[in-house]
C-alpha cells in the first residue's frame, strides 16, 4: 500500500513525520480534505488577516500530488 506525507504549513504541526498507507491517491485526496477541515475547525478564530495556512500531500517517493491553500487578507 503506498504511503502518503502531509506537510502542514503555518497551522499546526505536520502529521505523523512517518506518513500513512492509504490505498490510492483518491484515498489520499479524501484524507487530506477531511485532514483540512478538522484542522481548520481547530483553528478557531485564531486565523487572523494576512496568513496563510497551506497543506501539501506528497507520495512515497516526495512528489508533491495536492496542494490546499487558504489565504485571508483584510479588505479597507
Amino acid at each position: 500500500m503506498p504511503r502518503y506525507f502531509f506537510h502542514v504549513h503555518n497551522v499546526a504541526p505536520n502529521k505523523e513525520e512517518e506518513g500513512e498507507d492509504l490505498p490510492d491517491d483518491e484515498a489520499a485526496w479524501h484524507e487530506a480534505t477531511r485532514y483540512a477541515g478538522a484542522l481548520l475547525n481547530d483553528i478557531d478564530g485564531k486565523f487572523r488577516p494576512g496568513q496563510e495556512w497551506t497543506l501539501e500531500v506528497q507520495n512515497e517517493a516526495g512528489k508533491p500530488l495536492y496542494f490546499v491553500s487558504i489565504t485571508s487578507k483584510q479588505m479597507r
